[in-house]
């Protein structure tokens, strides 16, 4: 489970920008192509943050949508896998969102 690596990742960066402040909230952005299970990290939040300045805050978990860009017609068409194919039949894309992995915010007192 990858999910809680990263849940920690994010964890230990908030702690430390919060420095000592109780941390409410926090917003992540995790495409759907970066394989990240939501409901996996809202799990692995509630293990991670115990003990800690965040423990109770609450992930929010925003994921945009996997988009793709064919170089060959110049298509842009929706990617719901990492199979990074056009209808067209090409495999000369360039992915332009769905891989963000990223803290957005959070809300601390």
């Amino acid at each position: 489970m990858h999910e809680m690596s990263i849940t920690a990742s994010v964890v230990d960066a908030v702690c430390e920008r919060a420095a000592g402040r109780r941390v409410h909230s926090v917003t992540i952005q995790a495409g759907t192509l970066c394989a990240v299970v939501p409901e996996s990290m809202q799990f692995c939040f509630e293990l991670a943050t115990e003990g800690t300045v965040m423990e109770g805050a609450r992930l929010v978990i925003e994921q945009p949508p996997g988009r793709a860009h064919c170089r060959s017609c110049g298509a842009d068409f929706a990617l719901t896998d990492l199979i990074l194919l056009c209808p067209c039949g090409s495999a000369d894309v360039e992915v332009l969102s769905g891989q963000e992995l990223r803290i957005l915010s959070m809300e601390v007192s």
